[in-house]
């Protein structure tokens, strides 16, 4: 997949400081996945969920929400947000 603003969230999580090698990690993956649908997302993360037009992915244990538009068509993965679980409940993100 290619990953459009890896950039940002590269920064997003060293803002965090807490999860940059899993985000690392997470890159490392969906760069090299070829996902076509959810199911295939759920085939290497079973706890990604589709809410409204993004898909959720938990990371560091469930204490972060990354936020991605996944454009399965063309294989591209568009970085949203990276919120703690906290910032995700509030929903604000939603209004965005």
């Amino acid at each position: 997949m290619r990953i459009i603003a890896e950039s940002r969230l590269k920064r997003m999580a060293e803002g965090r400081g807490d999860c940059i090698d899993q985000v690392a990690a997470w890159i490392r993956i969906a760069r090299t996945a070829r996902w076509r649908s959810l199911t295939e997302v759920r085939g290497t993360y079973p706890h990604a969920d589709p809410v409204g037009d993004v898909t959720v992915f938990n990371s560091k244990g469930n204490d972060y929400r990354l936020l991605v538009g996944m454009d399965y068509q063309w294989g591209r993965v568009y970085v949203k947000h990276l919120l703690t679980h906290a910032e995700y409940d509030k929903g604000e993100w939603k209004k965005q």
